[in-house]
């Protein structure tokens, strides 16, 4: 079934290897037949994540560059989308010769091609991987899913014997004894053999551990190795999978059949995850979504934060269009997040004004910044219709980037991904960056109006952060801390380098807290 934690157990295995000395990187297929994940609903889909080259992928990528600390880039995301039209674009371009174009062996091919092509990419400039991770999203017996399957099952008949593993997830449903059923399994991997693939690793996922007896008959059905048969009950923190599948003994299956060289473990990972929490803040994320993962890496951002400060970051989503301002007082700290339409704009607004009258520490991203712009010009200096062109009629003091005007075409076509930051000296910026030149990723097609920039800061509102002529991040003087900014710094957030607006944020919320 879908949503079974594909992702995370791909990410999981992974950091195991890493742990091991190995090099990693990883690519997501993605079935559907959008070209990319950047128009796809994300109260549907989950968040958009943005990669370093401006991809907008599934969100499994940034657990991929989480667990494994390394940045990847749009070609490690394959979409059927993607996939038919490079093979239609060479068939335009007669590179088939005039060969009658199928699935079988012209889209298997390019499947293919495109795996390997992503497998010897470099990563974060650590050279080509050891080991490239391919999850193939969907379920098994999908008609979208079965052209990635095969050529799956192709690439395993072409390299040697050594070179491939093949891990199937899948549910241990508990029935109402608290038994766990294996047919689920059983029917799945006999669907999987069907298409000539045998699993060389069964992850079962279930509430509670698979026992020793239900691993034994998992083994005799689906004709596997009993120490093939990986429990991965749920578990209170993501990061806490590797290491309880290192408990399982997957590492060592791991390296007998890829006939990998021990080398010496690295458990610095496992220290940071199971570090204990001696302090605690409450943070209100208001916005319009109520679906946790529309905003996953905000939440794991926090989450990296909090764990460096020794602080767990307890998280309340509040509906920008249903709250009540006295519910904001509860909060050691207030984030209003990205998000694009009108729908909850009010709200964000006003928990915005709320958290700068009242000190309340505030961090505000991409839609965040724009509209800590439009309360400032419409609370401090006076200008009760400044709003954002995106919205409508009035003092547009957010506006349309240049290069956006008359883009019809809505994939791909935004300012994305990274871009260099320049920070201004003697600023909260400067403080929590440490350093004046930084990179962040982006995602947006609006900026400060530049009519208004200087008559804003006269007002007292600092733009701490540019890059030219472009406001990058806004703060607010002798406030305990009021930062924005115009890009995603969530998406570079990672357990082992936590992104510094976050650490500024929880920081504050923490010495809120301990003056409370």
């Amino acid at each position: 079934m879908s949503g079974l934690g594909k992702g995370i157990t791909a990410a999981s295995i992974g950091r195991i290897l890493k742990n091991r000395g190995y090099g990693v990187t990883a690519v997501k297929i993605d079935p559907y037949l959008n070209i990319d994940a950047g128009t796809m609903n994300p109260g549907q889909h989950g968040e958009v994540f943005v990669l370093s080259d401006g991809g907008e992928v599934d969100l499994d990528l940034g657990n991929y560059e989480r667990f494994l600390d390394i940045d990847l880039t749009s070609d490690h995301n394959i979409t059927t989308g993607k996939i038919y039209r490079s093979v239609i674009e060479k068939e335009r371009k007669g590179e088939y010769l005039g060969e009658t174009v199928q699935i079988i062996p012209h889209i298997t091919d390019e499947i293919k091609s495109c795996i390997r092509a992503a497998a010897h990419d470099a990563t974060s400039g650590n050279g080509q991987a050891d080991i490239c991770l391919v999850e193939v999203g969907g379920t098994v017996g999908d008609i979208e899913s079965m052209p990635f399957l095969e050529a799956v099952r192709q690439m395993r008949g072409e390299l040697p014997d050594e070179d491939t593993l093949l891990i199937h997830v899948t549910l241990f449903p508990e029935d109402s004894m608290g038994d766990l059923k294996t047919k689920p399994t059983q029917h799945s991997v006999k669907a999987l053999r069907e298409l000539g693939l045998h699993a060389d690793i069964i992850v079962g996922r279930g509430e509670r551990p698979i026992g020793s007896q239900t691993k034994r008959k998992i083994s005799a059905f689906c004709d596997l190795a009993q120490q093939g048969v990986i429990s991965a009950a749920t578990v209170p923190d993501i990061y806490q999978v590797p290491m309880e599948m290192e408990k399982e003994g997957i590492a060592e299956v791991l390296f007998q059949y890829l006939r990998l060289e021990p080398r010496e473990a690295d458990t610095r990972w496992y220290s940071l995850v199971s570090r204990e929490y001696t302090n605690r803040v409450h943070v209100g994320i208001v916005s319009k979504y109520g679906v946790e993962d529309v905003y996953i890496s905000i939440k794991e951002a926090l989450k990296h934060a909090g764990r460096a400060l020794s602080t767990e970051v307890k998280i309340s989503w509040l509906d920008a269009e249903r709250y009540e301002e006295p519910q904001l007082a509860e909060f050691d700290g207030i984030l209003i997040p990205g998000g694009f339409g009108q729908r909850g704009l009010e709200g964000k607004i006003g928990a915005l004004g709320y958290a700068r009258t009242r000190r309340i520490p505030l961090l505000g991203l991409c839609l965040g910044f724009q509209l800590s712009v439009v309360e400032f010009s419409r609370n401090v200096l006076g200008w009760k219709d400044a709003i954002s062109a995106e919205m409508g009629e009035g003092r547009h003091v957010i506006a349309i980037l240049p290069e956006q005007e008359g883009v019809t075409d809505l994939g791909g076509t935004m300012r994305l991904g990274n871009y260099p930051v320049t920070l201004r000296e003697n600023t909260l910026a400067m403080k929590i960056y440490g350093q004046k030149e930084i990179v962040e990723r982006h995602r947006h097609r609006y900026e400060v109006n530049p009519e208004y920039i200087a008559e804003i800061e006269e007002g007292g509102m600092v733009f701490s952060g540019t890059w030219r002529n472009r406001m990058e991040i806004c703060e607010i003087p002798d406030h305990p801390f009021f930062l924005a900014t115009q890009f995603h710094p969530e998406f570079r957030s990672r357990p082992t380098r936590p992104s510094p607006p976050f650490m500024g944020f929880v920081d504050a919320c923490r010495t809120r807290r301990s003056r409370r």
